[in-house]
């Protein structure tokens, strides 16, 4: 399934899709009765078309990381032990999926001159979500599973220093110069890191990777609530590491002077690769190869936890959210 653009209008979700499948037989109906050309309809149909040629993805069936304005495809995948619409059907239903109320300020603000004078080129900062009903029920597997889910609704999104994922202010706004080449739609590592758990449980990390490698408790879900976050030392072992990690977790790296400058979420057993090396998921840049050779794009994507990689040789610790 590619995520999250539809290709047949260009929309990066379908919930932005200018014709959208569901759509489509009011539109035949148009033509029907003679308020409509079929030109017109045609166009709807192409886009309606391409998204429904998408496979539906459930237990069993993945989701496979490629991102349709780029040559690239990934030959990483993730593969949920349980239906997706189970893990982030809300966000599909209902009013938290929305990207326009990502921010604290209203949709109609996201580019005013306030918001250019107040936060520049970062843009409004991420909302506070509220929790999610009846999460407090679910397993532990099946809560990060969700985060795995969460994130993938990003996949392909560029590297942007922006605090929200859908953030994409006009050619006059200030720009923060990333390997992206251009401003546009997409998140940094931390502020991915952070969004991801705020929009998918309502907790609230800081999304300076500094600060949120240090951070013991997240806020939420909800306002008078906090949720304790366990500091997970890393075995030496490369195996060792891989068997302590679990889906969801907060890898944290180092820089070359020993500074926390990267952070990753860790894919776990979920993860499909060739080779089967696992994965994580993360906003990085455009230096690291898949297990075909190819240069993955500048952005959110799939990587691979090699052992001779920077990610494995230079990781700190991890943070984990949802504890055993």
């Amino acid at each position: 399934m590619v995520l999250p653009r539809c290709w047949g209008c260009g929309e990066l979700s379908f919930r932005d899709c200018r014709d959208g499948a569901g759509a489509l037989g009011a539109e035949v109906r148009k033509v029907e009765s003679g308020n409509m050309s079929r030109r017109t309809l045609f166009a709807t149909s192409i886009c309606a078309c391409f998204w429904l040629a998408l496979p539906q993805v459930g237990m069993g069936q993945s989701v496979v990381a490629e991102a349709p304005e780029r040559i690239y495809r990934s030959p990483y995948r993730v593969e949920f032990s349980v239906p997706l619409v189970e893990l982030i059907g809300d966000l599909e239903r209902t009013e938290r999926g929305d990207h326009r109320v990502e921010a604290e300020v209203p949709f109609h603000q996201w580019y005013s001159p306030r918001t250019l004078e107040r936060w520049r080129a970062w843009g409004p900062p991420a909302r506070q979500y509220p929790g999610v009903a009846g999460l407090d029920h679910w397993s532990v597997e099946r809560k990060r599973e969700r985060v795995i889910a969460v994130a993938m609704r990003f996949h392909g999104y560029s590297y942007q220093h922006h605090h929200i994922p859908d953030w994409n202010p006009p050619s006059h706004w200030p720009w923060k110069s990333t390997c992206a080449g251009s401003n546009g739609k997409g998140v940094d590592c931390s502020n991915l890191t952070g969004f991801v758990y705020n929009l998918g449980f309502g907790l609230r990390l800081n999304t300076d990777v500094d600060r949120q490698a240090e951070e013991r408790a997240a806020k939420g879900p909800g306002e008078e609530r906090a949720t304790r976050l366990r500091a997970v030392e890393l075995p030496s072992s490369y195996e060792e590491r891989i068997r302590t990690l679990r889906t969801g977790d907060l890898v944290f790296i180092r820089n070359r002077s020993g500074r926390i400058s990267h952070v990753v979420i860790w894919v776990g057993p979920i993860g499909r690769s060739p080779d089967g090396v696992p994965l994580v998921l993360d906003s990085h840049g455009e230096d690291v190869r898949d297990s075909k050779g190819q240069l993955i794009p500048c952005g959110v994507h799939l990587r691979p936890f090699r052992e001779n990689s920077w990610y494995n040789q230079s990781a700190n610790h991890a943070l984990r959210i949802f504890q055993d």
